[in-house]
């Protein structure tokens, strides 16, 4: 099992405040954090960071001085997610087995994590890392104003690597792309194939930096392992 990992980096933090990837976690920047979980699984055979053109060097440095051996390159991402993702699909090569998309801003993503959702995929053509929705759900109008509930049977909460047969994913790609769709992950690219994708349920805490407050959550996690 062969993975060529892209993690995506091109985001602007608008809800942060500041630029997210760069902050600090632990020592590491999260960016720093999540590529260093894809080095130390050993599926993974090379990871691309897809970013903004200002970071690419900054990126390529950081790998260089952390020995991330791993690490190919940094490539300028789009104005969009998903043709960031497109840009980083084409330096892969069909030769990979699979290929992993990962949030840069999930710094808290284990190698065990990302070997279950490899394996799933294998067998499977297409898998993503995701937990069960357990908070109470409501719906709000525009006013703010709970006006319904929303059962949470059988929802699940998304999370990344999502990781598919490389050839696949291209696949679903290029229609995206050829249609003009705005996709926010790689399953809902899939999806619109008409294919079926696999929920890995994940052990571990894997959450999203989008708030200042997560830092602080993600900190006292990863202090836990540690």
């Amino acid at each position: 099992m062969k993975i060529s990992a892209i993690i995506v980096a091109a985001g602007s933090s608008r809800r942060m405040g500041f630029d997210k990837l760069e902050a600090d976690l632990c020592g590491e920047s999260v960016l720093a954090r999540s590529i260093m979980a894809f080095q130390y699984c050993d599926d993974v055979v090379e990871i691309r960071v897809v970013t903004s053109p200002e970071k690419i060097l900054p990126v390529a440095e950081t790998a260089s001085r952390l020995n991330l051996t791993k690490f190919v390159e940094a490539i300028e991402g789009g104005a969009e997610r998903h043709l960031s993702v497109s840009s980083g699909l084409q330096k892969v090569s069909n030769e990979f087995d699979l290929v992993a998309v990962h949030d840069g801003a999930r710094p808290l993503v284990t190698p065990t994590a990302i070997s279950l959702c490899a394996s799933m995929a294998a067998g499977n053509g297409a898998a993503s890392l995701a937990h069960r929705v357990a908070d109470t759900l409501k719906r709000g109008n525009e006013k703010a104003e709970v006006c319904g509930a929303v059962s949470r049977e059988n929802l699940w909460a998304m999370e990344t690597p999502q990781i598919f047969h490389t050839e696949l994913l291209k696949e679903a790609y290029a229609a995206v792309i050829e249609k003009g769709d705005l996709v926010t992950d790689e399953v809902s690219a899939i999806e619109a194939l008409g294919k079926t994708v696999r929920l890995v349920e994940n052990p571990e805490p894997n959450l999203k930096i989008t708030v200042p407050g997560d830092l602080v959550v993600a900190e006292a996690i990863m202090r836990e392992r540690s």
